[in-house]
């Protein structure tokens, strides 16, 4: 297959109601699915475009111009609103269109621009067809004939990063009037999400397990080290579930609290919920929840264990429609909690020899370009920094963490400088943002907040551990995982968790 390459119009498209209509009714879904498939396939080709990839209903497909993109968006629209279905209820297809730059390797593409039309699809509704800014601006002079487009305002997708201004496909022969758009913003979805201001990277093997464990268990909790993106993950995994919890999803953040009786107060703070004379708050809580259908993501729970796991057994225990996700150091020790630890990134090895392409396959080094094109906008992998590059990942032990503040010195120093100085992480790895929890800010405030929570035959062991892992490695390891634990905290194994 020959794709095309350069800045490209990328259109998504899925049929609403798909998984209902498979169960119920297969025998005829299998008829208007080939139908479905034959026509936008056609009509695709016959704009100039190529389709890339087919997932069960979803087509994927790619145009050099986006007025032809546009056009086939118009011609699909109005062919399977005249086509006369074999189902019961007539077959409806969203369609969304983004433009941008992206990577291509084994005959798929690769990049921003792809997340951003998926996000962008999943706001909208069977029949319509969306438009992102950017490729709003390439067709508005030249839309198909009797066409127009409608903004829709700013909206705030999936990925919890910027809001997008986001466009209506109209015409006179199409439906032009739909439910809200299923944006984080849709008062039907209520929720108190944080915006981020990065892109969310990599990560779908951890959203794909997650997602399906949250949807099996009344309490998950996600666990690992200091730094290894728990929160992040939590966050994302919440905007995903959204349209699953009719009474919303909330974000409990318990980091800047210090007294374990504040935790209900937290929780109730942001269920907007009041303190009852003569009442314990937590049966407050309960009462209220007792019909509700929500989840409940409450993140850095280690310094508050024990009443963290009071509250939440007496959460799930009393509400049943109340679920949680919970990040943590380590086990709740809830009744019927799940468990999923959190690996780091994936990462090179720079003993072997790859192409710069492949380089870039990997997640942790994804994350560096992200975060450094952010500090540097003219900052590009190379033949000549690429080999600093995957050693600095790999040093890093792909702790996103880690990496995002290796990242902020880019501004000051090139891959092969910070790949270099990283023998003394603790001057180098500083300069976090200065709004995030303190001990995000510098690699040391991350091991002491790490190194505090342990008890005194937890540190004896990590003293140990340390002894052994200088006597391996021949007195000093290299990687992040030995040589930031002179204070021997952060990284708790396996049986000292839980």
């Amino acid at each position: 297959m020959n794709l095309p390459t350069g800045t490209l119009t990328f259109l998504f498209t899925d049929i609403e109601g798909s998984t209902r209509l498979w169960e119920n009714h297969p025998d005829t879904m299998r008829v208007a699915l080939e139908r479905h498939d034959s026509l936008l396939h056609k009509i695709i080709v016959e704009n100039n475009g190529v389709v890339f990839k087919v997932i069960g209903d979803a087509f994927c497909a790619v145009f050099t111009l986006a007025s032809d993109a546009l056009k086939a968006c118009l011609d699909a629209q109005l062919a399977i609103q005249a086509e006369a279905w074999a189902t019961p209820i007539p077959i409806k297809v969203r369609m969304g269109l983004n433009t941008g730059a992206v990577e291509q390797r084994d005959n798929d593409y690769f990049g921003a621009p792809l997340n951003r039309v998926a996000r962008l699809l999943s706001l909208g509704h069977g029949g319509q067809v969306l438009l992102s800014n950017v490729t709003q601006e390439l067709v508005r002079d030249s839309l198909p004939e009797g066409s127009a487009l409608r903004e829709m305002g700013a909206h705030r997708m999936k990925d919890l990063a910027r809001a997008e201004q986001v466009f209506q496909l109209l015409h006179p022969a199409l439906p032009s009037e739909f439910a809200p758009l299923k944006s984080l913003d849709n008062p039907e979805y209520p929720n108190n999400l944080p915006q981020q201001t990065t892109s969310f990277i990599g990560r779908e093997k951890e959203l794909r397990e997650v997602n399906e464990l949250l949807s099996t268990t009344r309490v998950l909790t996600l666990t690992g080290f200091g730094g290894c993106g728990k929160s992040r993950l939590s966050l994302q995994i919440a905007a995903e579930v959204l349209e699953n919890y009719k009474d919303g999803v909330w974000f409990i953040e318990l980091a800047p609290v210090t007294d374990s009786s504040i935790v209900t107060h937290a929780i109730a703070a942001v269920l907007n919920i009041r303190e009852e004379p003569g009442r314990p708050l937590l049966q407050t809580i309960l009462a209220y929840l007792k019909t509700k259908s929500l989840l409940l993501v409450i993140d850095n729970c280690e310094h508050l264990i024990a009443e963290s796991a009071r509250v939440i057994a007496a959460l799930v225990q009393s509400c049943q429609n109340v679920r949680a996700l919970a990040s943590s150091r380590e086990a709740l020790g809830v009744p019927g909690e799940l468990l999923y630890r959190m690996p780091p990134l994936s990462r090179p090895n720079p003993q072997d020899r790859v192409s710069l392409e492949a380089l870039t396959q990997f997640e942790a080094v994804r994350l560096f370009i992200d975060r450094a094109v952010f500090h540097q906008s003219a900052f590009a992998v190379t033949n000549e920094n690429a080999p600093a590059l995957a050693e600095l990942c790999y040093r890093l032990d792909g702790i996103p963490l880690a990496i995002e503040l290796a990242a902020a010195r880019i501004r000051a120093m090139s891959v092969e400088e910070i790949n270099n100085r990283l023998d003394n992480l603790f001057r180098l790895l500083t300069g976090g943002v200065r709004t995030a929890l303190p001990r995000q800010q510098t690699l040391r405030a991350l091991i002491d907040w790490s190194y505090d929570l342990l008890n005194e035959q937890e540190r004896l062991m990590w003293q140990r551990l340390y002894l052994f892992g200088r006597l391996d490695s021949g007195g000093g390891g290299t990687s992040l995982f030995w040589r930031t634990n002179r204070r021997l905290g952060g990284f708790r194994p396996p049986y000292l968790t839980g």
